[in-house]
């Protein structure tokens, strides 16, 4: 059985950028510390799982990805990254290129919806897909077999771990985030409904589509304030069919079509080389990351 690891590389290094300290800098003053901990983060994982078939994931953009198109509000709250963060990400993907490994990004499509492609398009029935993220929305990917994986709390969640974290499967987590929303992307969701409500929901008709046409059952149905819940929902329906628009991850991201597009290649030692002397890297982790494939 092949296993292909999908990462999602924005919250490593963000986590990096946090938790090391602004005072590593290079010969510039520049900060380098959320590059030197994303790539501790990768040496750890290519050293534990030494991948045969991988793909890195980064987001371009937080304001122009299709999801504005459908809602101008997407993610529109958040702060821009700080520019020596934005700086930092541009050398994590010169980073991840220069060690081989596959990396995708586009202006239009979010990590999550690369991840999503390639897990869709090459998924086989010898290829199980490992998603390396904290995000929960990209549990929604799993199929038989798979797992997502938050890398940093060692939590392994597969199809039947997503069902009793969350109350819902990974077909309805899409809905289950359109009835509660998620305010950290701004997706508007329903108004009083949270994760309890939407996972009872979902126990008891299913998707969305069966909710909203067998809406007059609710009040018949053990859930706490079922009758205002009926008529809060009528009230906010139009809201809640964007909120799954915007929830769902896209198949159809401009990534690779083929498995061998994936496999982990030799890295280009001068490239690495003149990045670690930019960046003012030590010996320590310039060895490090030579020796994982030798």
């Amino acid at each position: 059985m092949l296993h292909l690891y999908l990462v999602d590389a924005s919250p490593y290094i963000f986590r990096a950028y946090y938790s090391i300290p602004a005072s590593m800098v290079d010969s510039e003053n520049r900060p380098t510390n959320a590059v030197y901990g994303f790539a501790a983060f990768l040496c750890q994982l290519l050293e534990q799982e030494q991948p045969e078939y991988i793909a890195i994931a980064y987001d371009e953009s937080l304001t122009t990805s299709f999801r504005n198109e459908i809602y101008p509000d997407y993610k529109a709250h958040r702060d821009l990254p700080p520019a020596e963060l934005e700086y930092q990400m541009e050398r994590c993907q010169e980073l991840t290129r220069a060690m081989g490994l596959p990396t995708f990004v586009d202006d239009r499509y979010e990590a999550d919806d690369l991840i999503g492609t390639l897990a869709h398009r090459l998924r086989k029935p010898d290829v199980r897909v490992v998603i390396v993220t904290n995000d929960k929305d990209l549990t929604q990917l799993l199929q038989s077999g798979d797992v997502w994986w938050d890398y940093a709390r060692n939590r392994r969640l597969d199809i039947d771990g997503v069902r009793r974290h969350f109350g819902v499967t990974p077909e309805q987590m899409v809905d289950f985030l359109a009835l509660m929303g998620d305010k950290v992307d701004n997706i508007p969701g329903v108004p009083g409904i949270g994760p309890q409500t939407a996972a009872k929901l979902l126990q008891a008709f299913g998707s969305l589509e069966e909710l909203f046409a067998r809406l007059h059952e609710l009040p018949g149905h053990k859930i706490r304030g079922a009758t205002k819940l009926m008529e809060r929902l009528k009230t906010f329906e139009s809201q809640v069919w964007l909120s799954q628009k915007l929830a769902r991850i896209a198949t159809d991201a401009p990534v690779a079509d083929r498995l061998d597009e994936v496999r982990w290649q030799p890295g280009d030692a001068e490239a690495l080389e003149r990045l670690f002397n930019r960046l003012d890297f030590g010996t320590g982790i310039r060895e490090r990351i030579k020796a994982l494939r030798t």
